[in-house]
């Protein structure tokens, strides 16, 4: 099958949509580092579109009718969009669904100690990585901290040119001789992805007691007594009490109280704080263009918010349709799909209840008939070739950078396990889309047939007997902490999803 070459295809008019596209993609990038700040840009950009809430939509006790535009949103992970068409939503929906997460190291329960003069943050790392590569990397801190009262800290440190950066650290190699001779995994091990945090210790005598001291001179004598042994008189009149201004561990831990110090300082977190936190340690950075054609971009995090954003794009400049349509961000697809707000939860089966109800046409069998006749892309990423590692690809059935959209009919790994293979009708119907839209899309599989593979929503969505395929992005260095992709592709998604989102 021949692939297009996307770059000598565009117009001048399109090249400048392309990189408008790209430019707006860079920033939801920049402020979309965890699935959180993912769901609050989401709502922002949705709001702009004249998307209200559905909670705001039924407190306005209006029906929802075809037009309406509403989202809802699951504890903050999660969020579901629907521009509600003319047709009944019995009649099914055309959905674009893509994860928000991305592999990180989260920031354990009880993480702060010290050890050799420095503080550390202990971690667990989150999904699939090579633990290797997160080694001496610029690192941000992102997160929250919900404290007893129920107040909540918004944690984003590392980010703007002024801000302290985090790291881990690795073994100098003049000492690495037995490091370097361990296989890939086992160079760093998953305790000792440990965020370093600080060296500075607790200055012992604060300005405060310093004060104390010339306020009071009877201080230094009295703490001679004591020392040589000596009991001063509690009741006599001209004795001083001692405060003290630093902690009690006086010579113990001072760098990790230090950092307590400027946690309580500068954010009111105390230590029993982190217990309530979910705080991500996240390259630091921003998104930049790549390459010197300027032809790629570069960034953390875009398995599989390259996705995500370009679904969300096409959802919120759909023009009303006959069927309804909607963008489905989800939680927790890197460790499995498990959770409240993950695509295994019942979170999107609730909301298509509340909406149809929303609607006055919510009957058990009405929602069942709905799920079952929708459709829907899978927004997920695919790994591009790469000519370093060509071995690990079968060429003819591999993803391009710049060759346009990916659609994969099967996931899973060797036997096809744990896969949605998509049906023959169902790829031809995709294919006829895209090809009348003037598309350009390649077909691929996840490298060779016996060295691994990788899984994504498709299958859960397909439990409700919808017809679902994987179609995405090709991604570069997937994984890493710095991935690559192609602004052609990012634009032919974009392409694919409205056409996808008008005629499925």
């Amino acid at each position: 099958m021949r692939r297009t070459d996307t770059w000598n295809m565009y117009s001048e008019t399109q090249l400048a949509e392309l990189e408008k596209i790209c430019t707006g993609y860079k920033r939801f990038l920049d402020y979309g580092k965890t699935e959180r700040e993912c769901v609050k840009e989401a709502v922002r950009l949705a709001r702009k579109a004249g998307y209200v809430s559905l909670d705001e939509a039924r407190a306005a006790q209006k029906t929802l009718a075809a037009g309406s535009r509403v989202y809802e949103i699951c504890r903050n992970k999660m969020i579901a969009l629907f521009h509600i068409g003319r047709e009944p939503l019995e009649r099914g929906m055309r959905i674009l669904g893509a994860h928000i997460d991305s592999p990180r190291l989260d920031v354990k329960q009880n993480p702060l100690y010290e050890d050799g003069g420095l503080a550390y943050l202990d971690t667990h790392y989150y999904g699939g990585i090579k633990k290797y590569q997160w080694l001496t990397l610029p690192l941000a801190l992102h997160g929250v901290v919900v404290k007893k009262d129920g107040g909540t800290v918004e944690i984003r440190i590392g980010e703007d040119e002024e801000d302290p950066v985090v790291f881990v650290s690795d073994l100098l190699i003049h000492l690495a001789g037995e490091q370097m001779e361990k296989k890939a995994r086992a160079v760093i091990e998953g305790e000792n992805l440990d965020v370093v945090v600080g060296s500075r210790p607790w200055k012992k005598e604060e300005p405060a007691k310093r004060e104390e001291e010339k306020a009071c001179p009877k201080a230094e004598a009295e703490a001679a007594k004591e020392e040589s042994g000596a009991k001063g008189d509690a009741a006599d009149s001209g004795k001083c009490e001692k405060k003290e201004s630093f902690p009690k561990s006086e010579e113990k831990d001072m760098v990790r109280e230090n950092v307590l110090r400027i946690l309580r300082e500068r954010y009111g977190i105390e230590e029993e704080d982190f217990l309530s936190a979910e705080i991500e340690a996240v390259p630091a950075g921003r998104a930049r263009d790549c390459g010197l054609d300027r032809s790629m971009i570069l960034a953390y995090g875009q398995d599989d918010r390259v996705c995500a954003y370009t679904s969300l794009l096409a959802q919120l400049e759909t023009d009303t349709r006959e069927k309804t349509c909607c963008c489905l961000l989800v939680d927790k697809e890197e460790i499995g799909s498990v959770g409240a707000t993950s695509m295994k939860s019942r979170f999107f089966e609730n909301t298509v209840a509340e909406l149809m109800d929303c609607a006055g046409q919510y009957s058990e069998l009405g929602l069942r008939r709905c799920l079952a006749n929708s459709s829907m892309l899978s927004s997920d990423v695919s790994a591009a070739f790469d000519p370093m590692f060509a071995g690990c690809f079968e060429k003819k059935n591999a993803a391009y950078l710049g060759k346009g959209l990916t659609v994969s009919k099967y996931t899973g790994s060797r036997g096809k396990s744990g896969t949605n293979d998509a049906n023959a009708e169902y790829i031809a119907k995709i294919r006829r889309i895209f090809e009348q839209n003037d598309v350009a899309f390649q077909t691929a599989e996840l490298g060779k047939v016996d060295l691994g593979g990788g899984g994504t929503i498709a299958y859960i969505l397909a439990l409700y007997g919808m017809e679902v395929i994987d179609s995405g992005v090709p991604v570069l260095s997937m994984h890493a902490p710095g991935e690559v992709t192609s602004k052609a592709d990012i634009y032919e998604a974009v392409r694919g999803y409205r056409a996808f989102l008008a005629e499925a």
